[in-house]
């Protein structure tokens, strides 16, 4: 157990950052919040939350204790004894590796980086971004060498937004150190927060561990894909199929179709290591297939769709298609790289009237990927403006809609989540997809 008070400093505020703030606060930490958005340093310091599955309570709790404080001013790494980066790493126009965020990051720190200070990267990236990228901007900006003048380490983040059962403080915690040194630094700063900590004998093993495990998720979704398409030729349900499967308990885990991938892990992450392998002139033909099988994935939806209008004698041209759920899972307000947005834009291209239903994103915010659909409104959940759309597409399977109420409403409905499984609905009504 810790015995003296620490403060850190944790750059990025957002599904990963803020959560983690709030972890190691409650646990007698204090932690100064830095991000360049003053909107979302200006919320946390008036005690309210930007994130839905974040209660305001929560951080009004540790802000009000003074444990908690949030800043735009970079220069405060000088005040603190650890400093953790949760920033994003997304892929280019180009579908490469983006680490301008995390060397960005570096740049900033490292004037202010005193002599002795921890330094953790938590952002999913290829092997060797700590120990090369991110050690060289850090060296660089401060005079000080990695291992001696101050401590690096890798930690990657492990958070499942809308899962109930998914707690910061639990989720054992994998750590790689630049030295076995920086290894001992991390562990006693992530000891504060974490039950269960995870070491592992350097940085690159920590980062292939993250990758490994996003990696392992997009094959067998993937997987699972392939496998709709195939079994809906043979008229059989994968849903039924999945089913039955998981029964086994051993040897099977299940896992679920959809309209393709979201998030900021799945659809990126493994191509941070497809990039990286090139390097060493090495091939990963299975995440490449993995990829491509999940991204023809809204086409697949869109085929289903138009069969679903031919059957009504609709053509989707001139159609008005309203796709439920814009988060890219259910029950949370985090819509980066949904799928819902590449199902739009492909029924926009083809002459429909494209509108959107989710409670939890009433208003589009500005994308870097789709920025055209900005601003545009949730539609009202009520019969008269359901009954106005040709074709609803499920995309995403919120429990705060009333799925009954829909197969009342909607004249044609393509089910990709299998949402409609347990509604009383009517024959040639429901299309899986």
């Amino acid at each position: 157990m810790h015995t003296k008070q620490m403060n850190i400093a944790i750059v990025g505020l957002g599904y990963v950052g803020l959560p983690l703030s709030l972890q190691f606060a409650k646990s007698d930490t204090s932690v100064l919040g830095l991000d360049v958005d003053a909107a979302k340093v200006k919320a946390i310091n008036a005690g309210q939350s930007y994130i839905r599955h974040i209660e305001a309570s929560t951080i009004a709790k540790e802000v009000n204790a003074g444990r908690f404080i949030a800043s735009t001013d970079f220069s405060r790494v000088q005040e603190v004894e650890a400093v953790i980066i949760c920033v994003p790493t997304p892929l280019n126009k180009n579908r490469e590796p983006d680490i301008s965020y995390i060397v960005n990051t570096g740049k900033s720190l490292a004037p202010h980086l005193r002599k002795g200070t921890l330094v953790v990267l938590e952002s999913t990236t290829y092997p060797g971004t700590t120990d090369e990228d991110l050690r060289a901007v850090l060296e660089a900006g401060s005079g000080l060498k990695a291992g001696e003048g101050f401590h690096l380490a890798f930690s990657p983040e492990r958070e499942d937004p809308g899962n109930p059962d998914s707690k910061v403080a639990v989720i054992p915690k994998v750590i790689g150190g630049f030295t076995p040194a920086c290894l001992e630094r991390a562990k006693a700063l992530y000891g504060r927060a974490i039950k269960t900590l995870v070491p592992v004998s350097s940085c690159r093993v920590a980062e292939a561990t993250k990758l490994t495990e996003n990696i392992f998720r997009s094959v067998n979704i993937a997987l699972v894909n392939e496998l709709k398409v195939v079994y809906s030729a043979m008229g059989i349900d994968i849903w039924d199929v999945v089913d039955a499967a998981k029964t086994k308990p051993f040897g099977y885990m299940p896992f679920y179709p959809g309209p393709g991938l979201g998030g900021h892990c799945i659809p990126i992450d493994p191509f941070y290591l497809t990039w990286k392998a090139r390097e060493y002139v090495q091939s990963t033909r299975f995440i490449e297939l993995a990829g491509e099988i999940n991204t023809a994935m809204p086409n697949y939806v869109v085929g289903q769709a138009i069969n679903a209008l031919n059957a009504a004698k609709k053509s989707v041209n001139g159609s008005k298609v309203l796709m439920l759920g814009l988060a890219y899972k259910a029950d949370v307000d985090d819509d980066r790289e949904s799928p819902s947005y590449v199902l739009m834009d492909l029924f926009h291209e083809r002459g429909a009237e494209v509108a959107y239903y989710d409670p939890y994103v009433p208003v589009i915010k500005m994308t870097r990927e789709h920025p055209h659909w900005a601003g545009v409104k949730s539609v009202k959940w009520d019969a008269a403006t359901v009954k106005g759309f040709d074709l609803v597409i499920i995309a995403t399977k919120h429990k705060s809609v009333n799925y009954d109420e829909l197969a009342q409403w909607a004249a044609c409905i393509v089910d990709t989540r299998n949402a409609m499984a347990a509604a009383k609905t009517r024959p040639g009504q429901v299309y899986k997809a």
